[in-house]
């Protein structure tokens, strides 16, 4: 999917689902992408919901977990920082869900944060086999960022 396919996709949208796909399938068509989860953050509440997924059956979207502060969520959330793990080694010292996420074929992972108002308020969580994600990866990845923020945006209008 290029830009202005995600740009018509998103303008189409009617429920956030659709938003949400339309990103997913533009991050595929850029970055290897076997996973693909949007995880909202509410620092009010210090809890995380899953918002989005491409496998419902291992990571469904219902129900919400505590934020756990720890170097993962300072890193991401608190900083605003991309955080990259290229094998599942590095994965498990920071998601205790390791073993699923090695089950899925994935062994890194690209979180990216998203800013609204000022604050994080959601997370695209990439992941695909080891070392998938190479600077040059990471970079193009990166780049979806805004297209994410612009996601986001069209949910809340929608759901307003």
């Amino acid at each position: 999917m290029q830009p202005d396919a995600f740009d018509t996709a998103l303008s189409k949208a009617t429920t956030p689902d659709d938003a949400y796909a339309a990103l997913m399938a533009l991050t595929r068509a850029r970055v290897p992408a076997r996973l693909f989860t949007i995880m909202t953050v509410d620092l009010d509440a210090m809890e995380a919901r899953r918002a989005f997924t491409s496998h419902p059956e291992a990571y469904p979207t219902s129900g919400t977990k505590p934020i756990e502060m720890n170097d993962w969520f300072a890193r991401v959330v608190t900083d605003g920082e991309v955080f990259v793990a290229q094998t599942l080694a590095e994965i498990a010292q920071v998601f205790p869900d390791h073993a699923l996420i090695g089950s899925l074929g994935c062994g890194a992972v690209v979180n990216l944060p998203v800013v609204r108002g000022g604050t994080v308020g959601a997370t695209v969580n990439i992941l695909d086999a080891e070392g998938s994600y190479p600077p040059e990866v990471v970079a193009e990845a990166e780049a979806l960022i805004s297209f994410a923020a612009r996601a986001l945006d069209r949910i809340a209008a929608l759901q307003a």
